[in-house]
């Protein structure tokens, strides 16, 4: 059994984080910065009090007798209770005889074109961190996009205006970045692990530093773009971001409305319709916090009964990254045109360039990581390579297509026996779109529904019967 690092890991950043952010918002009240403190505290509790809410929902803690537990939840420690319980259960294992052990059904990765498939015994305990785990994985999201993300763009704002960093500011800005990443992180693994849940995934060292540096690129420079932006152009900033927010929360239910399909119903059996209606926005709102900074590996699809796109458009992720580096480009032009005078002890082109590289930078590790370090690139029916090779054929032949050589004619020549001769060129292509499957999870909610269908099949956090079409 894995020894619960990654329960350790997101406790420790949720601990840190909270911890950095009561301090400096004793220091904004010392100095009488009202504003900022509120701010500051605003992005530690609102993110804690759905933190709790989220581990009390999965474990199911309101229709069991623990009243400890949800008392601690209210005092805002519950992942400090339920990493110490997550550790008794794995100190627990082998000590007592388990009264109920399982069989799980794995198929390996191919090898020669064939797959073995692995029998391996999960037992109760076992069965219980994996309900742990899954549970801190979505926390980490959380924590990371509704917090820490809003909180490290509010604290770099405060340090350009006030021309200057504190120990207390960089020290909270240093530890939101690292949870923002690890958040980014921990879904892109479920992603994988949801999408190949048939197979034994085995994610590398290598594949976590890939995934690692595409996220950090990718978050730091997106958060610069918006500090420098917003520092210059105050009123206009709020536009940019509602708009933005309001593209990716209203697109799932967009899609919801226009599939025609019956309003979920199997989210929570205790759920009243206006219950699942409150998740469901919770749901969308989260995702729209995702891809305000970066892309989501999880796509929302409200007419799914597991509420998870299984199938993706590779080009809505290649449309998603164009956009968004024209976007970042137009923002870093308003602020250079705008800047004020302190933008002149720096090179301003310089700074451009640098973010513009930055963001480059991050879509270069992303190919990287599917190229040459995603666990399951052997399903793969095409590589990134191919797929690359096959937008930029679709740009030659847009482009083809609108070039002046290639557009509708009309020639008049001298007219024989009274009779005009006119002729036309036209030509019409259609490119072709390809597409593959990804994302969709489930988990178990306790141990014994666990128990009772971890033969479907399990790996590491989550639980999920899905075929693989790779």
């Amino acid at each position: 059994m894995r020894l619960p690092s990654s329960i350790f890991v997101s406790v420790s950043l949720f601990t840190a984080e909270t911890t950095a952010a009561l301090y400096l918002s004793s220091t904004y009240r010392s100095a009488g910065d009202q504003i900022w403190q509120g701010l500051t505290l605003l992005f530690t509790l609102v993110p804690s009090v759905l933190v709790q809410l989220t581990l009390t929902f999965i474990h199911r803690d309101l229709s069991r007798d623990r009243p400890l537990v949800l008392l601690l939840h209210i005092l805002q420690l519950g992942p400090v209770v339920r990493c110490l319980e997550a550790f008794c259960i794995y100190g627990s294992v082998g000590g007592v005889e388990e009264p109920y052990v399982s069989i799980t059904r794995k198929k390996q990765m191919p090898r020669g074109g064939q797959s073995e498939e692995v029998e391996r015994q999960v037992g109760q305990a076992e069965g219980k961190l994996f309900t742990h785990r899954a549970a801190f994985a979505r926390t980490s999201v959380i924590q990371a996009f509704l917090g820490s993300a809003p909180q490290l763009t509010l604290q770099l704002y405060i340090c350009v205006l006030q021309q200057g960093v504190s120990i207390g500011r960089g020290t909270l800005m240093v530890i939101s970045l690292l949870s923002i990443v690890y958040g980014a992180l921990r879904c892109n693994i479920l992603a994988i692990k949801i999408k190949y849940d048939e197979y034994e995934v085995d994610v590398r060292p290598v594949a976590y530093l890939c995934i690692f540096l595409w996220r950090s690129f990718e978050i730091a420079s997106r958060v610069v773009v918006l500090v420098l932006f917003s520092s210059v152009l105050q009123l206009w900033v709020l536009p940019v971001v509602l708009l933005n927010f309001l593209v990716f929360f209203l697109y799932p239910w967009i899609l919801f409305w226009q599939s025609h399909s019956p309003f979920p119903e199997n989210i929570e059996k205790t759920l009243t319709r206006v219950g699942t209606t409150i998740v469901l926005c919770l749901l969308t709102f989260l995702y729209a916090g995702i891809n305000m900074f970066c892309w989501s590996a999880v796509q929302v699809k409200l007419s799914d009964p597991d509420l998870i796109n299984k199938s993706q458009n590779r080009y809505r992720m290649a449309v998603y990254y164009m956009l968004r580096f024209v976007e970042n480009a137009s923002l870093l032009l308003l602020w250079y045109i705008y800047k004020t005078d302190f933008y002149k002890l720096f090179c301003a082109p310089l700074l451009v360039l640098q973010l513009l590289v930055a963001y480059a930078v991050a879509i270069f590790f992303m190919l990287v990581f599917y190229q040459f370090c995603h666990p399951c690139r052997r399903l793969f029916s095409s590589s990134v390579s191919r797929g690359l090779w096959n937008c930029s054929s679709l740009l030659c032949l847009v482009c083809s297509s609108a070039s002046p050589q290639n557009r509708p004619t009309s020639r008049s020549p001298p007219a024989h026996n009274g009779a005009p001769d006119t002729a036309s060129d036209t030509t019409d292509d259609a490119p072709n779109e390809t597409s593959y499957d990804m994302l969709n999870d489930t988990i178990y909610e306790n141990a014994d529904e666990m128990g009772n269908n971890i033969c479907d099949g399990v790996n590491g956090d989550v639980t999920h019967n899905a075929p693989c079409n790779a």
